[in-house]
């Protein structure tokens, strides 16, 4: 690993210098060191090594008790989310997944279709039919379709 697990022990054996009154009660104040090693941000990926983990940032116990900013920011954006509700016989777009790289690149289409809405489930399944009736084989995401006005 070159060297990385030694240099992790290092950090957190700084931690716990810090922590500690004397060198008897070290292992009293791993727990916190380790809790702040994990949740502190690296400047090699710009993370956490807890949200590298796990996916999502740790709740610090200090913020169940008091809002944190990021509270307030999941607040906020979460106004501003609009639901898309589609109903059969709506005309909507596709996102374009290709795969295949387009030579046309930033300039290529980013939606396709229209289409209509033949059936919605729950979930945000929904069965898509092209203009001349034929019927998709397989089901579309809510999220990868917008409204079409014409």
């Amino acid at each position: 690993m070159n060297g990385a697990v030694e240099a992790a022990n290092k950090n957190i054996k700084k931690i716990i210098e810090k922590m500690t009154v004397n060198y008897k009660d070290w292992h009293e104040m791993l727990p916190f060191a380790l809790l702040a090693y994990r949740t502190s941000i690296r400047s090699s990926t710009g993370a956490t090594p807890y949200s590298l983990v796990y996916g999502m940032e740790a709740v610090l116990p200090v913020e169940v008790e008091i809002p944190s900013m990021r509270q307030r920011m999941a607040r906020a954006f979460n106004k501003k989310v609009r639901l898309r509700e589609f109903s059969p016989g709506d005309l909507v777009l596709r996102i374009v997944l290709h795969i295949a790289l387009d030579s046309r690149g930033k300039f290529r289409y980013k939606y396709e279709g229209p289409f209509i809405v033949k059936e919605v489930f729950d979930g945000e399944a929904i069965i898509l039919n092209d203009m001349d009736g034929n019927e998709n084989a397989f089901p579309d995401n809510a999220n990868a379709l917008k409204k079409y006005y014409p």
